[in-house]
Order: C-alpha cells, then structure tokens, then sequence
C-alpha cells in the first residue's frame, strides 16, 4: 500500500499514517501488541478481560459519557482482543478525530479498575463464555485447539477458562495492564483525511509525553513438533453433528503461508481480509460435501498469526449422515490435491478473486487502519502492502510442495462433535427396553 509513512516517537510508540483524501473521515487505531497466547494458566482471558475495563473510563472520560461523546460527533468506536493482540480504534470525522486521539492516549495511561467494576465485569464475561458455549463450534474449536498445542498459549480460547475468569483479582488484571500497555508494546495507526506533517505533530503533543514502560517478558513457549495425528470426541446435547480438521502450519511470515491461501482458496473459497469472502458453491470441498449431500455446510480458514498455527477445515454433517462419511471425502479430496495438485484454470481463478475480495474488503479506512496495525504487530507493514503480489507469485508447483508439507496426517488433529440427547444418549439411538 503506497502512501504510508513509519515513524517512532521517542518513547517507542510506533505511528503508521496514510493520508487518503476520498472522504473527510479519518479511522485511529491504538493496537497493543498482547494477546491470549501471552496469557499463562491462572490469567487465561486477562487481555479480553482489560479490552473491556478499558471501557470504564478514566477522571478525564469517565464511562458512561464517552458512548455519548464518540455519538454526538458523529463517530464509532469499538476494540477488539485476538491471540495475538489488543486494538481499540475510533472512526471518525476528520474534524472531530481529536477527540479519538486524546481518549486513546488517556486510557493508555490512566484506566481506573475499581473494584467493584472489575467484579461487575466478571459476571458480564462469563456470561459472554457461557452464551458462547451455547455453540457446538465452540466445544468442538475449544478442544481441537487444545488438542492441537499442549505448551503454547494458542492452547486456551481467547476468552479464558471459566477458572480463571472466576479466580482473576483486580489486581491479577491491573498488573496486566501495567505492564503491557503502553507506547513502546503499542502500535498507533491514522488512515484517512488528515495532513500527515501536522497529523504527527498532534500525537507527539498527546502521546511524547508519556513514559515508555517497563516492559515484562511475554509469556510464549514454542509448541513441540507433533509427532502423530490427534483425535478429540465432543459429545454434548445439540441436534447436529460437526466435524473439525485442523492442519499444523507456519506463521504468516513464513513464505509458505501465502501458497497454503491459495491452495485453501480452491478447497474452501476464498476469504478476505476484511473478514469477506466470495461464494464457495465452486470449490472443491462444497462440491464434494455439499453438493453430495454429505455436509450442509463446508469452510475453511487460515489466519495470520504470529507463531504456527492452524489451518481449519469445518463441515456441518447433513442429518442422517455421519462425521465418519464427512471425514472420508475430506481425506479423498486431500488426496486428490496430493496426487494430482491443482490446476491452472483454479490458479488463475483464485488469483482473480482474491484481487477482487482484496479490494473490496479493504476500500474503508477503518479496514485498512486494521491491517496496517495488525500486519506491523507480526512483521511490517509492508506484509499488507505486498498481499496481493505475494499470492500472485504463488505457482502451480508451490501449491503442490504445501500441500506435501502440510497436509499430512501426522500433522493434524480431528474433532468431532457428536449431539446426544438431554438424557445423555447419543442423538438416533433407539430405547432398547
């Protein structure tokens, strides 16, 4: 992406800015480089649990009135926690946007974490955990994941383990936020109608002053080669059956991540970095379980992530027809890209789609503030800049080397997850008395 310029404040605060004058509004993103797998047991879901108290407001904005203030000029606001990261952000008018970098630089600094609020919170994010559980996915991803990585800190869900959300103090989660959130852990992002001279100006005035931080080591610990293929079984009532396939791969720094997306772009569809995606009905696992009636439903997906991680194949099995037949066409349709690879028409075909959906999801300012902050938070921000070229370079005879390297057996962990009726028998069985 041309345009964007790289600056660091003294206090090691990393700026990204990119003017773009098509609309007069500006997108500000404060992204903090911590995440859940930085959290060890004991402090699972810490980061989501601070995302939140940062809502809480300060002296200076206090809680109940910024939704009020963000509103009354006209802007949106919002923050999210991933494995890897904590990002808040404000889209705004361009002449309203001070109010966005005087809150961020605030809060930075000078949260509260009452008491009484950290416990408030407590009952909210269970109950967060508890609706999410209310999905088959999220029993079935919770223990493939945690199949999948036994040491690493992608092994917890990003919203924690209920025991931990129910033992955290408040000052398990204000240590949390002393000693990750600050300018030299942070990442500040302006994307949109703004004079860059004068737009860097303004941060230095609001975000030089504060002190760069003691920054405490982050918890990471490499995952060990996994030597064999995991199974993992969820049996919980629901009325639908699931299957999960989920492939050790590399980071996205890695060279191979980008030929991995292609290949998972003719098995699945492609996805886009906005979080859009084209319709799958052409790919190749739609039509092998879809179109057969194996499967309702077939996805996949591969995220950019900082340390190895998972490339996700899911299907919702049809009613009457079972995870093991689902499984079954996967493994033929994975043998097929083994023996045979992919062709130059599909290669061409994702190519094409993927400049489409590159465009598309990415045309606000609000998206491509995001993925400036989040590409420099594993990399540099070039990583978003040379996207496209990176997955054109991809070959006929680089998909086919991944797919050798990757998708094998011994590199993956299955998951099925098998409804059963509220009386604990599994969902078609029959009464034998």
């Amino acid at each position: 992406m041309s345009g964007v310029t790289r600056h660091v404040l003294d206090n090691g605060l990393t700026v990204l800015l990119k003017e773009q004058h098509t609309a007069p509004v500006i997108s500000w993103w404060v992204l903090y480089r911590i995440g859940s797998r930085n959290e060890p047991t004991g402090l699972t879901g810490a980061s989501h649990w601070v995302e939140h108290m940062l809502f809480k407001g300060t002296e200076q904005f206090p809680g109940g009135e910024l939704d009020r203030r963000i509103s009354r000029e006209g802007g949106t606001w919002n923050a999210q926690t991933s494995m890897d990261y904590t990002a808040y952000y404000e889209t705004m008018p361009a002449d309203r946007i001070d109010l966005g970098l005087r809150l961020e630089a605030d809060r930075m600094v000078n949260t509260f974490f009452k008491p009484e609020e950290v416990d408030s919170e407590r009952t909210v994010i269970i109950s967060e955990r508890q609706g999410a559980e209310n999905s088959p996915m999220f029993w079935l991803g919770e223990e493939v994941r945690a199949a999948a990585f036994r040491v690493h800190g992608y092994h917890h869900e990003i919203i924690g383990d209920l025991a931990d959300l129910e033992t955290m103090t408040r000052d398990d989660l204000y240590n949390h936020y002393r000693s990750h959130y600050m300018p030299n852990n942070a990442i500040a992002v302006a994307v949109g109608d703004f004079d860059t001279a004068a737009m860097l100006k303004r941060i230095q005035e609001l975000y030089g002053a504060i002190p760069a931080g003691q920054k405490s080591e982050l918890f990471v610990r490499p995952e060990p080669e996994q030597s064999g293929e995991r199974r993992v079984m969820v049996e919980r009532p629901g009325s639908t059956a699931f299957v999960e396939i989920g492939y050790r791969v590399p980071p996205a720094t890695h060279e191979d991540w980008f030929k991995l997306a292609i290949l998972n772009s003719v098995l699945t569809g492609p996805s886009g970095m906005g979080g859009g995606s084209i319709d799958n009905k052409t790919s190749r696992l739609y039509k092998a379980l879809v179109e057969t009636e194996l499967a309702v439903d077939v996805d996949g997906g591969l995220l950019p992530s900082i340390d190895p991680y998972l490339y996700d194949l899911v299907a919702t099995v049809r009613d009457g027809r079972t995870p093991e037949e689902v499984e079954a066409a996967f493994d033929e349709q994975i043998e097929r890209v083994l023996n045979d690879g992919i062709t130059a028409q599909e290669l061409a075909k994702a190519h094409k789609q993927a400049r489409a959906l590159f465009a598309y999801s990415t045309e606000r300012v609000t998206a491509q503030a995001f993925w400036l902050a989040f590409a420099e938070n594993f990399h540099s921000h070039t990583w978003f800049s040379e996207y496209i070229d990176r997955l054109e370079a991809v070959t006929l005879d680089d998909v086919s080397e991944v797919a050798e390297r990757y998708l094998r057996r011994q590199n993956r962990t299955v998951g099925y997850f098998i409804p059963t009726e509220a009386n604990g028998e599994t969902a078609g069985e029959e009464d034998m008395e």
